[in-house]
């Protein structure tokens, strides 16, 4: 039996692509769709604009892995790790070769998932050419509700 509230997300699948537009009362449903789609070990990009709800999903997604404890945006320090298996970076005007020079290539190595804000694309080549499966999650607002794009960026 789903104990998952009712959901009044409206919901689009392509082969590639799963778009969801849903409500913060709905965002159960983005990240069950997460979970069926990504694998478990993967570097997930998080975009969207200032306030797009990144922060947001990340909690959501820590409370659906049982992460105890609060969730926040690693805007100062960069990296969160949240539990066993859930990292949370926000790269926010930083350079692929700053983020080199940190180390924090590194943790991608740890198994789970990477949740990565404002990554650029030289971070996202870096993923594809050393293998790591990338996805890629799109915020966009849309009314009250959001726009929740899920897609592999592997192709």
């Amino acid at each position: 039996m789903n104990s998952s509230p009712p959901s009044n997300d409206k919901r689009q699948t392509t082969n590639d692509v799963i778009q969801i537009e849903a409500g913060l009362e709905d965002l159960h449903s983005v990240v069950e769709a997460m979970v069926d789609r990504i694998p478990a070990e993967a570097v997930i990009s998080l975009r969207g604009d200032l306030a797009a709800g990144k922060t947001t999903l990340v909690q959501a997604i820590a409370r659906r892995l049982g992460v105890e404890g609060g969730v926040s945006s690693p805007t100062f320090s960069l990296q969160h790790r949240y539990g066993e298996r859930l990292y949370h970076y926000d790269l926010y005007r930083k350079s692929f070769d700053e983020v080199a020079q940190l180390g924090l290539l590194e943790s991608f190595e740890e198994p789970g998932w990477h949740l990565v804000e404002w990554a650029d694309d030289a971070l996202k080549a870096f993923c594809k050419t050393a293998g790591y499966p990338l996805w890629q999650v799109t915020i966009l607002p849309h009314e009250e509700r959001r726009i929740y794009r899920i897609e592999s960026l592997d192709a």
